[in-house]
């Protein structure tokens, strides 16, 4: 039975915009980094800092205090005390955020302060609050906040739902920070002490850097919005309140995509003696793996924590096992947590630098979302990250080159799958 024209047009039509959607969200929208870094300098040595202020864009500002919160039990009561003292403004996006019981402990705090009088703008990435009910959603808007849904599916910019904001950036006043690896949602509750409590790490942040955190805010805010947030209730003037100098930078496939690969790149590169990487969804890509490998070549102890088989995404954990072959021949120490869930975004080097955020080593990361990062030089605030690596480091299993050679056929199978859509992992 022949078909009807008309439905041939159809079908041709509908064939027609999945593949220009598959092209336009699936390509690269910038150039990628391609040439391995050369070593010039080290972490201790002054041209590093400065090759990290002018390369990644903002300065690094002195005089900025930076407060670790372990797991929800510490975050969500620290968050909710900032937004329920809020005086003028609360800027937040964030990538997820559900109607679970702190997305409605959030939303409350939020609807009090806009009836209060404070200026309240959220933007929510449309996948990540995907699982937030309509209700919540009017309601806020009722009470007179300020909601903006990043990249909600229309027809005219179809080709943009790949790229998504994964940035995680609450501001207060302008004058209180936070940013780390926490979504709004209940298996970040508690202390990260079973299989449906994940552990995570947030930072809550005051000084001048702030300034920095609510510009990166404002930079989506605009290009979602048209609207641009100015004057001194979101950039109050903001004197030193600490001894850590910083910097929070962003990417963004519209504009500085790479900055993310470049960070990372430019740190593992600089290293001279430690590198302490937790992360979440582990997939180097060719550059970052050489760099690693040359780092552990020249001496530097690598030492490198994933989640285990507690994992909300089974490829990626696989795409992520089928790349550890080389890092271990090198020497690079790998270990699995075991607990729950490894959510925590962070690295330290050499006891100096640290750099926490929204950030996963992946190419989703580096080249396809809206991610935001704090650069803390401190040799005391690090040594207190390696600490709190450490005792991670104690809950996590090491897995050695032969366990990863004597893998299953099944497991190696689906790893060489997995890696086939790395790219978009």
């Amino acid at each position: 039975m022949r078909m009807k024209p008309f439905k041939v047009a159809l079908i041709s039509v509908a064939l027609t915009l999945l593949s220009v959607f598959l092209v336009f969200n699936f390509m690269p929208s910038e150039k990628k980094i391609e040439t391995q870094m050369r070593r010039m300098y080290d972490t201790g040595d002054p041209q590093f800092r400065r090759s990290m202020g002018v390369l990644l864009g903002p300065p690094i500002i002195e005089g900025n205090q930076v407060e670790v919160l372990l797991n929800g039990d510490q975050i969500f009561p620290s968050m909710l005390k900032a937004i329920r003292g809020a005086e003028y403004t609360i800027t937040m996006e964030t990538y997820i955020y559900w109607s679970e019981s702190i997305g409605k402990e959030f939303t409350e705090a939020l609807i009090e302060r806009a009836r209060a009088g404070v200026k309240v703008h959220l933007m929510l990435d449309f996948i990540g609050s995907m699982k937030m009910d309509d209700a919540a959603i009017e309601s806020m808007k009722a009470a007179g906040i300020q909601l903006q849904r990043f990249h909600k599916p229309v027809w005219w910019k179809f080709t943009k739902l790949n790229n998504r904001t994964h940035r995680k950036v609450l501001v207060v006043d302008g004058k209180i920070g936070f940013t780390g690896g926490v979504g709004i949602a209940d298996q970040w509750r508690g202390a990260g002490q079973d299989k449906k409590h994940w552990r995570d790490t947030h930072f809550r942040v005051e000084g001048p850097v702030v300034g920095q955190m609510q510009a990166v805010f404002t930079d989506n805010w605009t290009k979602a919005t048209g609207a641009v947030l100015d004057g001194p209730h979101y950039f109050p003037p903001l004197k030193p309140i600490g001894s850590h100098p910083a910097q929070m930078f962003a990417s963004s496939p519209s504009g500085g995509s790479e900055s993310m690969l470049l960070m990372y790149l430019m740190s593992i590169t600089a290293a001279r003696d430690t590198i302490h990487l937790s992360s979440s969804y582990f997939v180097p890509e060719e550059l970052t793996i050489k760099a690693l490998i040359a780092a552990s070549k020249r001496g530097v102890k690598v030492r490198i924590i994933t989640p285990g088989a507690d994992i909300d995404s089974d490829i990626v954990r696989a795409a992520s096992r089928a790349r550890w072959g080389d890092l271990l021949k090198a020497g690079i120490e790998i270990a699995e947590y075991q607990p729950t869930m490894y959510h925590v975004k962070a690295l330290v080097v050499d006891s100096l630098m640290v750099s926490v955020g929204s950030t996963n080593f992946d190419n989703r990361s580096f080249s396809l979302n809206d991610e935001a990062n704090l650069n803390v030089l401190d040799a005391a605030f690090a040594k207190e990250q390696v600490k709190v690596f450490d005792e991670d480091w104690k809950r996590a299993r090491v897995i050695t080159l032969q366990e990863w050679e004597n893998r299953g056929i099944k497991e190696k199978t689906l790893g060489h799958m997995a890696s086939l859509v790395g790219d978009q992992l």
